[in-house]
């Protein structure tokens, strides 16, 4: 049996006559950090979608947790332990804080609901001081702790992150990373789609890059980090030595 808690394997999605995601096969080891990195375009955020029922594989499978997805909708995968927090966060702004967190656990016993979303106020003390707030007159970086919360408080084993530094300021970005290794630390697989190589590289134990929907370049963090021309090449910018990633 295989130990890890994501395969995908000759995934292919397709838009129309538009082929946004070609044969890529990918892993994400239970517990671990993976990045995805490429340039716009290149597919990450349709491998996401297609991780979480968003949009159908035209060809491929997505195996979560020993289990063949192909014919399970997306509102089942969510139940079964994969959350996905979208580029551009995608928060309900005309909702407060707790209204949005609470839609998060939708479908979940009451108890267990009540029992994350004061576990999610611990965690993130600055939304419980705007529980009652509106979540469109959050920050950008308080939108997007409120959308990882909201997508923490189905208790996944999957988190699908799409560009969580996106627009934001940098002592924003410090308080989402560090959320993420917390919450890796806690045992969470989590998929990591991101443009800034530098941060994924921090965090990730295994990278993937891709380029016009095809993998080209991948393994573990140090072995593709070592290759910084290559990186500057597919990603179309120069890569900093990071940190390690997390344990």
């Amino acid at each position: 049996m295989s130990e890890n808690l994501l395969d995908i394997r000759d995934a292919v999605v397709r838009y129309g006559a538009a082929e946004a995601v070609r044969g890529v096969s990918l892993s994400v080891p239970d517990g671990r950090v993976v990045a995805l990195l490429g340039a716009n375009g290149a597919g990450k955020s349709s491998l996401l979608k297609a991780v979480s029922g968003l949009v159908p594989l035209r060809e491929g499978t997505v195996i979560f947790a020993g289990r063949d997805l192909g014919r399970v909708p997306g509102y089942r995968r969510a139940r079964m332990g994969i959350a996905h927090v979208p580029e551009g966060r995608r928060i309900f702004g005309e909702l407060s804080v707790t209204e949005n967190l609470l839609i998060g656990g939708y479908g979940r016993p009451k108890n267990e609901v009540a029992e994350q979303l004061e576990a999610i106020f611990k965690r993130f003390p600055v939304l419980y001081e705007r529980r009652r707030q509106m979540g469109g007159s959050l920050s950008g970086g308080e939108q997007q702790l409120l959308a990882i919360g909201r997508a923490l408080m189905s208790r996944p084993r999957l988190l699908l992150l799409d560009e969580p530094s996106l627009g934001l300021s940098p002592v924003a970005v410090e308080q989402v990373y560090q959320m993420i290794k917390q919450v890796h630390q806690e045992g969470v697989g989590i998929l990591l789609v991101e443009q800034n190589a530098n941060l994924a590289l921090a965090v990730a134990s295994h990278v993937y890059v891709l380029r016009t929907g095809k993998v080209v370049l991948s393994g573990e963090t140090a072995q593709v980090q070592s290759q910084k021309e290559l990186l500057k090449a597919y990603l179309g910018s120069r890569v900093e030595q990071a940190a390690g990633p997390a344990d």
